[in-house]
């Protein structure tokens, strides 16, 4: 199943996407809803980050070739994780398919995309085994964990290089019953294919990851866990075009813009 978050004559509703149509959905899919009678063609809506969550967690580096670009980029060789590495993002940084990616004034007017798996949970999660790991998961989606890497190597935390408003687009909508190791990701820059990876290359798998924070934080219906990515992509500047597609979900596409 696909669903989708959306705005149509100024209201917001969750809908099931199907054959090009969007029917709206009564409630949230994560806890009680009805399926309406009200359908729309999707050109017709304007879909909105597919979810809010009330917290969005990234894995750290989860692909051996993001460790090792992002260790030529500093000159040096590439240190591997021994165990996931989890970090936070800020909800308020979330925006949907075919919105701006603002780079602010003082930013150096590059900055660079990580396109991702998104993990939607479904069920309330603490200390879950890994066989039991993806019972808890409601669906997939995509995310691009938008950096600058300047600012991330010269501050002593991540807010600045990671979590500017508009920094963090997901979408266009979630995808049920799928395999986690199964999905092809492709990043296009200006139409280039800039990376072309699976998830099943990561080091740490969805079910890891899930038994992993759990351990330590209780995971709630709604939490998005982006999965990370592979490579260290080149830089973005205002003018430029972001896709981010991956196989059995669909296409993220976002614009680089400067701000005012």
């Amino acid at each position: 199943m696909i669903w989708c978050r959306y705005q149509l004559d100024g209201k917001t509703s969750f809908g099931i996407v199907e054959d090009g149509r969007v029917t709206e959905v009564w409630g949230n899919p994560l806890e009680d809803y009805a399926v309406t009678n009200h359908s729309h063609a999707l050109a017709d809506v304007k879909l909105l980050a597919p979810i809010k969550p009330p917290m969005l967690y990234a894995a750290g580096p989860n692909y051996r070739g993001h460790v090792e670009g992002m260790a030529a980029r500093r000159g040096a060789p590439p240190s591997y994780p021994d165990r996931p590495s989890p970090n936070y993002r800020s909800v308020h940084a979330i925006i949907g398919t075919e919105e701006n990616i603002v780079v602010p004034d003082d930013c150096s007017g590059a900055v660079q995309p990580e396109g991702q798996l998104a993990v939607v949970i479904g069920k309330t999660a603490r200390k879950v085994p890994v066989s039991e790991a993806l019972d808890h998961v409601f669906g997939y989606t995509i995310g691009n964990d938008i950096s600058q890497r300047p600012w991330q190597q010269a501050d002593r935390t991540m807010f600045r290089g990671k979590n500017c408003d508009t920094w963090k687009p997901m979408g266009p909508w979630i995808v049920t019953d799928q395999d986690p190791k199964g999905f092809r990701i492709i990043v296009r820059h200006n139409g280039e294919v800039w990376e072309d990876f699976s998830s099943a290359d990561q080091i740490w798998d969805t079910e890891t990851w899930i038994h992993e924070l759990s351990n330590y934080a209780t995971l709630y219906p709604g939490d998005v866990l982006w999965m990370g990515t592979e490579g260290a992509d080149g830089d973005m500047v205002p003018g430029d075009t972001i896709e981010v597609e991956i196989s059995g979900i669909g296409t993220l596409r976002n614009y680089v813009v400067a701000e005012g």
